[in-house]
């Protein structure tokens, strides 16, 4: 939810993109809180290996698990994300503002909701499996949508040890079949390696950014 001190946020941000029957869209969420080549890197990746038609780009308003005293203005994160997220296959969006939605599960049962017949896949970075169990009802959001889950610096082995992966180990497609996943049904995920950045957003926060 927007705060009222907040910048306003264009119209065009807080509808949801448009995407015709049949194709295959990811779906890239996060605070992006600030956007940087590494989200883009991976964005990249996703639409690559999974041949996608497009990548929703969805700029959060706040993240449940995380403090929002550091979180810049919602306006201001879509205009850094539309620095990054060059491909005009991208679409960047901050919909879930709009509706007021507050977590991930919500989002993508609002999403297959008004989007019968699109292909979706859910894309994250391998750093947020580690954690991804203590989403709420992140059963529900494995259920919904096929997963592809992007390799990061440091969590490469978060696809053997994290407790989503033991959980649904009957449900990991190859990494070979990565450009079925969209058209699968849940539960299916896949695990991506490929190029990493050593960027991280806590990082640029910080001034502590490798470059």
């Amino acid at each position: 939810m927007l705060l009222p001190s907040e910048p306003p946020v264009s119209q065009k941000y807080l509808r949801m993109p448009h995407a015709m029957k049949g194709v295959q869209v990811g779906l890239f969420g996060g605070s992006f809180n600030p956007p940087h080549a590494g989200h883009g890197l991976v964005a990249e990746i996703a639409m690559r290996r999974l041949q996608l038609d497009q990548l929703w780009w969805m700029v959060t308003p706040g993240n449940p698990l995380k403090s929002t005293r550091e979180l810049a203005p919602l306006a201001k994160r879509i205009e850094l994300s539309e620095q990054v997220a060059k491909n005009p296959r991208i679409k960047v969006t901050a919909f879930e503002a709009a509706h007021h939605v507050r977590y991930t599960a919500d989002t993508l049962a609002l999403i297959k909701a008004r989007n019968p017949g699109v292909d979706f896949v859910w894309i994250m970075g391998a750093d947020n499996l580690r954690g991804f169990h203590r989403w709420q009802r992140w059963r529900q959001i494995v259920m919904t949508f096929p997963i592809a889950v992007i390799d990061r610096p440091g969590a490469t082995l978060s696809f053997l040890s994290s407790v989503v992966a033991k959980t649904f180990d009957y449900a990991r497609v190859d990494e070979g079949d990565a450009p079925l996943l969209a058209r699968m049904k849940a539960p299916a995920w896949t695990f991506i390696h490929g190029p990493r950045s050593l960027l991280s957003s806590t990082a640029l926060r910080n001034g502590t950014a490798k470059t």
